[in-house]
């Protein structure tokens, strides 16, 4: 059965549907399993990553809905969508007030972010590894909100979805360095261990969304690790690029308005 990851208490907002997804419920095959497989990765067959994807979003939204996805980009490119795109968008993020369209971003570690104005009904998901991070791609998204629809960002809600966790990503100098140039809170971020620096990726994306100006109780960390979440039979839930070596699968953070 296909699970669905969710953020605690936007259930209340009866028109967005939200979540993410584990390996759990799929039909690929190709990594050790029946696993819900969602990116086109080079190892796996292309209709079974469609069929996938079909199962995840239906779960998620209830539906069948169209669903655009990023070809990421690792960057901190974020593009507004107003009809599904065959093939998907090159971009790191996505924003739409368009009912019933899907938007759908890929991790196998990177933070998944979803974004949703609670007044206008606006979403955006968004991608944000160490390098998208550095270079604000939360507060890029945040700012499209605001230019193209008129968000204010004490209207907006946040989610970091699960991703590879402080427990598990240990950086070098390059990513300390990055993040110590871009960030005056940077040194919170860093935790030495037994002399390697783990940095807390989700919780430099959480305050970014503060810093764009979206309330402290407005942001939740789901706070599962991709690196070593398991299920209670002790398979891996997530896939993780860094664990596997980048042979592996992807998960997805997905985000849709249900309608009019």
């Amino acid at each position: 059965m296909v699970e669905v990851v969710r953020v605690p208490g936007w259930e209340r907002f009866g028109w967005l549907r939200q979540g993410f997804s584990t390996r759990s419920g799929g039909v690929s095959t190709v990594y050790g399993g029946e696993d819900l497989n969602l990116g086109l990765t080079k190892d796996d067959d292309a209709e079974s990553v469609r069929e996938n994807r079909r199962r995840f979003v239906e779960a998620v939204t209830g539906a069948g809905l169209p669903m655009v996805a990023v070809r990421q980009v690792h960057g901190i490119v974020v593009q507004k969508v107003s009809r599904p795109e065959e093939g998907g968008v090159d971009a790191d993020g996505l924003v739409t007030a368009v009912p019933k369209l899907a938007l759908g971003i890929q991790v196998a570690d990177c933070v998944p972010v979803l974004l949703a104005d609670t007044r206008l009904r606006v979403v955006s998901a968004l991608h944000a590894g160490w390098r998208g991070t550095v270079a604000g791609i939360v507060e890029r998204g945040i700012a499209l909100m605001q230019r193209d629809f008129g968000s204010k960002p004490e209207d907006l809600i946040g989610a970091v979805g699960p991703s590879i966790g402080s427990c598990c990503y240990a950086v070098g100098d390059e990513v300390r360095g990055s993040f110590d140039g871009a960030f005056g809170y940077a040194a919170d971020l860093f935790e030495e261990r037994g002399g390697e620096m783990f940095l807390d990726l989700a919780e430099a994306n959480r305050r970014q969304m503060v810093a764009a100006g979206l309330k402290e109780d407005a942001v939740a960390i789901l706070g599962e690790c991709t690196g070593c979440g398991r299920f209670e039979d002790g398979s891996r839930k997530y896939f993780s690029h860094r664990i596997e070596h980048g042979v592996t699968g992807r998960a997805m953070g997905v985000i849709a308005v249900a309608g009019e």
